[in-house]
Formats: structure tokens, sequence, C-alpha cells
């Protein structure tokens, strides 16, 4: 080694399915030493030919290296996987989709067996892993100086953000993200349906659909603001007034085009019922808190 080489961390990696495969290669890419472990021992095999050490076992995987991180299927995986294995010292990533109560439950459960515990909330699909371009990142809470160690590290496969000293505070953040997500595809499913029997070309309804989402997008920041006010915000009732107002031309456009409204129907519920019910704010902060009952 000369003395201008820096020597990159060691990693161990537990679980090698997409996501986990797709982290290992960019460390290994990025010349970290690498040991892996993987129930199915083919896909560690698949690793070993690109120059990462296998390990037979987990307690094996996690005595090889200070930083382990784990990929696994669930909250229960990660319990079972590493119960043999001598964590005293180690530095634990949980990369694993968890529930913000699971997340601190584990850090407890890895500060009992002596080692520190980051978790995480990957915020990507595996093949925007290593592609920095795709604008991928994780989310992680837990002690900032852990974080701070091994920052470099972790921004190897997609880009690091630290959410906070609370252990749940990235899988909370995650499932927050995710669920935005998923009423985006709702809604986007549903425009979709409307034009399906029609003369329309979907990639052209496509162009005109995500640059609507994304002239919208900003009313996150309306929101936001709102939630952290230090007086309440001014009834938009009249906004509000006009929109469930409205609903009624979304429902008859859907059942003439047969569209089933299942998506919709929640949301123009909550809406009426923030324009009704005694003593709500009748704008987005009051729909929010209608949310938490």
């Amino acid at each position: 080694m000369t003395p201008h080489t820096v020597e990159k961390t060691p990693v161990t990696l537990l679980g090698l399915g997409a996501m986990g495969s797709a982290l290992a290669r960019t460390w290994l890419a990025a010349g970290h030493p690498l040991t892996v472990w993987n129930r199915t021992p083919a896909r560690a095999g698949a690793l070993a030919d690109e120059g990462a050490r296998t390990a037979d076992s987990p307690a094996a995987a996690v005595a090889a290296g200070t930083l382990v991180v784990v990929c696994l299927l669930d909250d229960a995986s990660v319990g079972e996987v590493l119960a043999d294995a001598d964590l005293s010292g180690k530095d634990v990533v949980n990369l694993t989709t968890s529930t913000p109560d699971q997340a601190r439950d584990r850090a407890t459960w890895a500060s009992e067996r002596g080692a520190r515990y980051l978790d995480g909330g990957i915020m990507a699909i595996p093949p925007m892993i290593g592609v920095p371009e795709t604008g991928g990142y994780v989310l992680y809470s837990g002690p900032r100086d852990l974080f701070d160690h091994y920052r470099d590290t972790l921004a190897v496969p997609t880009g690091a953000t630290y959410a906070g000293e609370d252990p749940g505070f990235a899988a909370l953040q995650d499932v927050a993200l995710l669920s935005a997500m998923y009423g985006m595809f709702a809604g986007t499913t549903h425009a979709f349906a409307l034009i399906r029997r029609e003369d329309l070309d979907p990639a052209a309804f496509a162009g005109l659909l995500t640059g609507w989402l994304t002239a919208m997008a900003p009313a996150a920041h309306g929101i936001a603001a709102e939630l952290t006010a230090d007086e309440a915000p001014e009834e938009d009732v009249s906004s509000l007034a006009m929109q469930v107002a409205g609903t009624p031309t979304f429902l008859d456009t859907a059942r003439q085009q047969g569209v089933s409204a299942e998506l919709l129907a929640p949301y123009f519920e909550l809406m009426r019922r923030g324009l009704t019910e005694r003593n709500e704010a009748k704008n987005p902060k009051g729909l929010v808190d209608l949310l938490l009952r």
C-alpha cells in the first residue's frame, strides 16, 4: 500500500436479495473489502466471483469486521439471523424495512448486546443503486457520531441522509414518503383508467400528467408552513368548499367512463368531513389533523 492509498472500510453484508446484491456490488466496485452471507448460498457464490468473501453463517460474517449491514426480508428475520452472532463492539446498520417502533426496539436490542445501531430506510429501487443521477438515497437515524463516522462508506451505493437521533425516524419518514408515493400511484392509476377506452395516446397523456404532478408537488411546502406556524392558519373555507362542490363531477365522470371511484372516494370523504364537522379548520392542516383521530 502506497503512502497515498486510502484504506477502505471493510463491510459485512447480511442478505443478498435484489437490493442487497446491488449494494454489495457497489461496495466491491469501490474497493471495500466485503464479507457476505445469504440464506441461499448461490447468491453469495456469485459475489465471491466478483471478489467478496463468503461466510458460512451469520455469526462468522459478523465476526469478520466491525461494520455490519443488514438487508433482510423483515424485522423478525433480523432477530433470527443475528440470534447467535456476537455483536459486542459491532456497529449494526439495519436497512431492513420496518416500522418506527420496530426500529426503536431493535436499537435497544442491539445496545443490550453491546452494539451501536443505525436504522435505515432505503428510498431507492435496486436499479438506482450505484447510479447517483437517479436521485436515490437512504435515510439513517440513530447516533449522529456513528452516522458521521461511516458516512462516506454508507454513501458509496447511494446518497446518505441523516434523519435524526431517534432510531425510529428513518423508518417513519420512509413509510411517510412511500405513502405519498402510493397516493400518487393511486391518482395516476385512476387517471389512466379514465382515458383507457378513449382514442387518446397514453404516452402523450403521460407527458401532461407528469407535468401537472410536478407543478402541484410544491403544495407540500404550504402544508408544512401551516403545520409549523406559530398561529393557527386562517380557514380557507371557500377553497375547500369549492373543491367539495366539484367532487360530483369527478364521480360522475368516473361512472360515465365505467371506472370505479374507489381510489378517489376516501379522500373526497375526508374533504367533506373537513368542511362540515364542527370546530375543524377548513384547510390542509385541518385535513391532516382529522387523520390523527
